[in-house]
This record gives structure tokens, sequence and C-alpha cells, in this order.
């Protein structure tokens, strides 16, 4: 399987999840829900205010946080049922919905704050100069990042168990669905340190923080 095969691959897996995304990300009696909380308390901290871009904006589970600071939001994500479950959780005018996959996006405006969360560990090694690259054309020349993702596997529900993959040019992992239907999505674990350094390389300022099996970051150009 080719990486586009895979990207393609991947952005099914989250249309087809998309129903049952929040109940298996966030099960009840979840352990690290603390260490989720030190994450949520830091995103209130960076105040993401003014024009805000969420990317894989997925269900709407970081939209409902930034929207206490945002004056509007564009919501990027690939898939319509996502949108479909934000749109239930979420009704403000403030926010903009755009059905694209990130690398075929070109902004179409710039934003004070581009956000994503649990994103970057799926984006392929050799498309991550192509990201970056779009999240500074999406960036006002004064703008912020702040991301979210996994040290290591946090994956935690038994009855949605992943499996690692020897990918030929790319981490894989399979993941089932709740009816048995596994799909292949890229899955990169960054080490805090080589992350700073590989985007102070691309002309970033980035501050990374660890929480448990979570990290957030913060920065500019």
């Amino acid at each position: 399987m080719d990486e586009e095969e895979l990207i393609l691959g991947q952005i099914d897996y989250y249309r087809q999840r998309a129903p049952e995304y929040d109940e298996t990300s966030s099960p009840p009696g979840n352990p690290l829900t603390p260490h989720g909380q030190r994450i949520e308390d830091a995103l209130h901290a960076f105040a993401p205010a003014g024009k805000v871009l969420e990317i894989a904006s997925g269900t709407g589970t970081w939209t409902r946080h930034l929207l206490e600071h945002a004056s509007e939001l564009t919501a990027l994500d690939s898939s319509p049922e996502m949108h479909e479950q934000s749109r239930k959780k979420i009704r403000d005018e403030r926010v903009r919905y755009i059905e694209r996959d990130v690398f075929s996006w070109e902004p179409d405006d710039t934003y004070d704050v581009v956000f994503f969360a649990n994103w970057l560990s799926h984006v392929p090694p050799s498309a991550f100069e192509q990201f970056w690259a779009i999240v500074e054309r999406a960036l006002a020349p004064e703008g912020r990042v702040f991301f979210v993702d996994e040290v290591g596997d946090a994956w935690r529900n038994e009855d949605l168990r992943e499996e690692f993959v020897q990918g030929p040019t790319v981490p894989i992992v399979r993941r089932p669905l709740k009816d048995g239907r596994t799909f292949d999505v890229v899955k990169v674990f960054w080490e805090p340190t080589e992350l700073k350094a590989r985007l102070a390389e691309l002309g970033w300022d980035i501050n990374v923080e660890t929480s448990g099996p979570f990290f957030c970051a913060q920065g500019h150009r």
C-alpha cells in the first residue's frame, strides 16, 4: 500500500468511525482523564482568541474549548460524518465548516491561531514539511499555533485495541471498529525534543510540554 492509498484509507476510517468516535475515545472511568484535563487547562491558559482554524476538527471535542476564546472558528475536516456529529453538539454561528483533506486544501483566509489535536501523528513523515507549509500559509503574521498529540500509545479501550504494523515507509497501526472491520492508519509518535528540533529547522519556535502519554505544544514562526 502506497502512502496515497494509506491516507485515503485513513480518511475512510474516520468517516466510518464518526458515529462511535466519542464513545470509544473517552470511555467511562478513563484513567487518563487527569492528563487530558491538564492539556485542556494549558489550552485555556494559551487563550486561542481571534480567528481560529481547527485542522481535523472531528466531532467537536476541542471545538467547544476553542469557542470559549475565539471570535470565529473555521473547522476543517475531510469527513462529512465528523462534521455532522460536531454540528449536533456545537450550535454556534461563529463556526464555519469546511469539508476537505488538509493536503488538498489551500487556506482562503489567515488566522490568529491554528489548532489541531491528535492529527500530527497521522501525518506521514514524507508530508511533514508540506503540512507545516500549509500551517504557515494559514497563519497571520503574528499568528500562533497550539497542538496536542500522544508521546506514546494512549489507546486504552479494551474493545478497540490497535495493532502496530510494520509499514514500508511510514509507521502504521491497524484499528478495528466496533463491527470488527479494520483499517490501517498512519501513527507517528514524536519524541518532544526531536519534534522541537525538527520544527526549529523549519523556522518554528515551539515549546512542548508532556502530561502522561500526551503532549501539548505552542509557539509561532
